[in-house]
């Protein structure tokens, strides 16, 4: 298969220096990492901030168009202009080869290849230099942001190929893998890596979160296993997790869930304050908000299945989802809701390049495992567990309690709506869980927009086109 190759000693130049993108160079004959490049802590550790720096380039895998194209394309959202907006597809559910979405194929398997050169390079350096808790750390980190990408790519794609090497003599043909190997290795790689990474964040400067640690490897196995069907494994882990109550709680201000201070935050992507994109804003906070904030056109807006979603006096409905009425402009069409998870954006970012982020971009939060508890307990026999790990969620959110005495498929129903308000335009979750739980033809073929439905081929995204014809043993998904 194709990727775009690239030396990782170009990260630890750009990171001393002033560059703005990665060398791209010719596929390597072997490998391209050095025992030069990975010769000291200081560029071991500069090599792996790079892997995170380009995680948020626009089009990559930080920069919200997961969030984007799995809302459209679940219940979520709605593309501002109806059949004319350029992601109707996405809405309507009618993808054709040419509407695959190529930068998250790439994107994601660049932070694969990054993440390999990592660990190669560290396994083959012999300095002195490099210590081993450096070693130890760096290729626990390396591992979680394979198995992080890993799971993008087969949730989106299905059957993809595994690539476990820089070596472009072993990577450039490779055929898809099923999913059940591609779990596999996931949750071998989560595996080691919760037993390679810090439990505390000491690796980040200042503390923050922007690095994984141990607890976030943890959590990322128990999604891994919960929608492996490992729900007794998955419930543990989850555990696990909540239990660290002297590093995460829940923030009982919804509008702190997603700060830079955030309790409740347990991985975040730090976005560069000079970035001429987003500036000290994130790359969500951009997509979806309007300019000016309450008058201007939206580029995305929430469904109305979405809204209705949202019980009286949800908090997350007031918190977490902002309007917009640009009926006023002329051509304006009316009032809209958009996500306003994250509350800086192309309307008020700070463009002098010296702002101060308030938000960093939150890859993994503690209410999953909260949620991801629930759900697995319900489905291994633990009903009561269930409704109190639900009812946590709910009174954040100034809800009632569920009742004592709900059965098992209304415990379930339960966990599914409360990932659909708590989880709404966040990384996809919608959109992943009507797929894994069965769901998705029976809701997503009821909306209007999406009839008549196309099929549940729809239900993978296309393959880039450009990748099949470089790897003749990559196979497109079926109905493409």
């Amino acid at each position: 298969m194709y990727i775009r190759f690239v030396f990782i000693f170009s990260v630890v130049l750009c990171l001393c220096g002033s560059c703005s993108k990665l060398v791209e160079i010719d596929p390597p004959r072997n490998t391209i990492t050095t025992g030069q490049v990975f010769s000291t802590d200081a560029q071991a550790t500069a090599a792996m901030a790079g892997v995170y720096i380009n995680m948020l380039n626009y089009g990559a895998l930080g920069s919200g168009r997961i969030t984007m194209f799995a809302g459209l394309s679940a219940d979520e959202l709605l593309a501002y202009g109806g059949v004319n907006a350029s992601y109707y597809p996405f809405n309507a559910n009618r993808l054709l080869l040419q509407h695959a979405p190529s930068d998250q194929w790439t994107s994601a398997y660049q932070s694969v290849y990054d993440a390999n050169a990592i660990m190669e390079g560290i396994a083959g350096s012999t300095s002195g230099k490099l210590h081993d808790d450096v070693k130890k750390g760096l290729t626990g980190e390396a591992k979680f942001v394979r198995a992080f990408s890993y799971f993008y790519l087969t949730n989106l794609f299905g059957d993809v190929p595994l690539v476990l090497t820089v070596d472009f003599n072993k990577t450039k043909n490779l055929p898809n893998a099923p999913q059940e190997q591609v779990y596999k290795q996931i949750i071998q790689d989560l595996q080691e890596a919760v037993a390679l990474l810090p439990e505390d964040y000491s690796a980040s400067n200042g503390g923050v979160r922007v690095r994984p640690n141990k607890w976030a490897a943890t959590l990322l196995l128990a999604r891994a296993l919960l929608y492996t069907g490992n729900y007794k494994n998955a419930a543990a882990q989850a555990t696990t997790v909540i239990n660290q109550t002297s590093l995460y709680n829940l923030e009982s201000n919804l509008n702190n869930v997603f700060s830079t201070s955030s309790r409740e935050a347990i991985w975040q992507l730090q976005q560069d304050v000079t970035n001429n994109i987003t500036y000290n804003a994130t790359f969500e906070g951009c997509i979806f908000q309007p300019v000016p904030v309450h008058t201007g056109q939206p580029y995305h807006y929430l469904s109305p299945e979405l809204l209705s979603a949202f019980e009286s006096g949800d908090h997350r409905r007031k918190d977490w989802v902002d309007s917009t009425d640009n009926s006023i402009v002329p051509g304006g069409a009316g009032n809209y809701h958009y996500p306003s998870k994250y509350k800086i954006g192309n309307a008020n970012a700070d463009r002098s390049g010296m702002g101060v982020a308030t938000e960093y971009y939150t890859m993994l939060r503690l209410a999953e495992a909260y949620l991801i508890r629930a759900e697995a307990s319900a489905h291994d026999a633990g009903i009561s567990a269930a409704i109190t790990d639900l009812n946590i969620i709910r009174k954040r959110a100034g809800l009632t309690d569920l009742p004592t005495n709900l059965n098992q498929s209304q415990v379930l129903a339960a966990v599914a709506k409360e990932r659909q308000t708590e989880f709404f335009c966040e990384w996809g979750h919608r959109w992943l869980d009507l797929k894994r739980t069965g769901k998705a033809t029976q809701v997503l073929s009821a909306i209007p927009l999406k009839r008549p439905w196309q099929g549940d081929f729809q239900l993978l995204y296309p393959i880039p086109q450009s990748e099949i014809q470089k790897d003749p043993y990559l196979k497109q998904n079926q109905g493409y």
